[in-house]
């Protein structure tokens, strides 16, 4: 299928490839929602984020500004089917980058600080399940992939967004209603954490100094001493060792478990997810390395986030002002009180039961609502990196709780 304009004694001057017309669309919207998200405003600004919302409005568009163009029409089937497979290929690059990141602390800081860190990213992930859940039962006309949609985009997990989909299934008229949800709450969700670890410390007439000196490096990333075996590495920046996480993280995922009248399964998102935790804590098997260089693993994060976002955004943009008309501004306020509920009690938790400092409670919210953003921000107005320590300890748990929880809601 081609994009044909201009068409002079039987030449059409400008001619355009599916193919092509979908790589200029990704390519667009990363330059211009990179733009965007630099936009600041007093210190807040929407960073990667923005290129969701690019792609959203793209997606709205895209069926209706050339509707008239009948070539246009003809590639939409093609362009989907493109972008669905650029979405499903960020997917993997992500969630598989963020398991082989957090892998080498996740076991430790499960087994060192399962009674404090871990439980406090146990509480917010699950206060938030029980909030979406009770607005799923008792608020009318919302069903559950609009209210899953909402949650993960109120704790800004891509990874949760990923899941829900998967779980409600592209055959299910309701599949888009989940990246609307998403896009509703995601701002709030984004900018209400990045509000709340600035405004606390004013309101508490913190002292600054006197907290900075309280945190405690929680890490356990503890030095090896002693000579570090040669190991066989497959390629200099560890790639293989990479698609080998990939590889497996795909078949695990496809592993299904019965489960009432339906199936639980890891998918695309879990399964990755899992392996790159295994291979980031082991870093070997046998002589085999599996680390991968963490430059790497950087860029493939972020690559695998704005990949996922576009192809997401343009999913969802096609049905978002029709269901925004139809649900109404209220969609809003349901995407607030998913971020800010869980986010409150979660402090509560950190602050009167486990006597947390303010800056280990903070950096600890940041990681149990799953928020980068907020991290760096924190950074910021603390002064010093030491507050990542306790956003690394809650972040992997809350990652996978949300992972987890967003799929069986969707069953509700």
């Amino acid at each position: 299928m081609k994009f044909e304009l201009l068409e002079v004694a039987g030449t059409h001057i400008f001619s355009m490839k599916a193919m092509t017309l979908v790589l200029f669309f990704i390519f667009a919207i990363i330059v211009v929602g990179y733009l965007v998200g630099k936009i600041s405003i007093k210190g807040v600004s929407l960073g990667s984020a923005a290129i969701f919302l690019v792609a959203l409005v793209a997606g709205h568009f895209k069926g209706v500004a050339f509707q008239d163009i009948a070539s246009w029409q003809e590639s939409l089937p093609a362009v989907d089917h493109y972008f669905k497979l650029v979405q499903n290929l960020g997917l993997v690059l992500f969630v598989t980058s963020v398991g082989l990141i957090a892998g080498p602390s996740f076991f430790k800081n499960l087994k060192k600080n399962a009674k404090s860190y871990v439980a406090l990213g146990g509480i917010i992930i699950i206060t938030g399940c029980l909030v979406c859940a009770a607005i799923t039962l008792l608020v009318p006309n919302i069903n559950s992939s609009m209210s899953v949609g909402l949650f993960a985009g109120a704790l800004t997990s891509t990874p949760a967004f990923a899941a829900a989909q998967e779980a409600v299934g592209e055959a299910n008229p309701l599949y888009g209603n989940v990246a609307v949800g998403y896009a509703i709450a995601y701002p709030f969700g984004v900018i209400g954490v990045v509000l709340f670890v600035q405004i606390i410390p004013k309101i508490l007439h913190a002292n600054m100094d006197e907290e900075r000196a309280k945190l405690v490096s929680i890490q356990s990333n503890d030095a090896v001493g002693g000579k570090q075996k040669k190991l066989f590495e497959m390629d200099k920046f560890g790639m293989a060792a990479f698609f080998l996480a990939v590889m497996l993280g795909l078949i695990l995922g496809s592993f299904h478990i019965p489960l009432g009248k339906g199936s639980f399964n890891l998918g695309t998102t879990g399964g990755p997810l899992i392996i790159g935790l295994i291979f980031g804590h082991f870093g070997r098997i046998g002589k085999l390395s599996l680390k991968v260089d963490q430059h790497v693993l950087s860029l493939f994060q972020e690559l695998g986030l704005i990949l996922f976002l576009i192809g997401a955004g343009m999913d969802g943009g096609a049905e978002f002002v029709a269901v925004l008309k139809e649900y109404g501004a209220l969609l809003f306020l349901w995407g607030a009180l998913m971020t800010l509920i869980p986010m409150i009690v979660g402090f509560l938790f950190a602050k009167y039961v486990l006597k947390l400092s303010l800056f280990n409670n903070l950096g600890s919210i940041c990681g149990g609502m799953t928020s980068t953003p907020a991290l760096g921000t924190l950074i910021k107005t603390a002064n010093t990196p030491n507050v990542a320590s306790a956003y690394a300890a809650t972040y992997p748990i809350a990652l996978i709780l949300v992972v987890l929880l967003a799929q069986f809601l969707t069953r509700l």
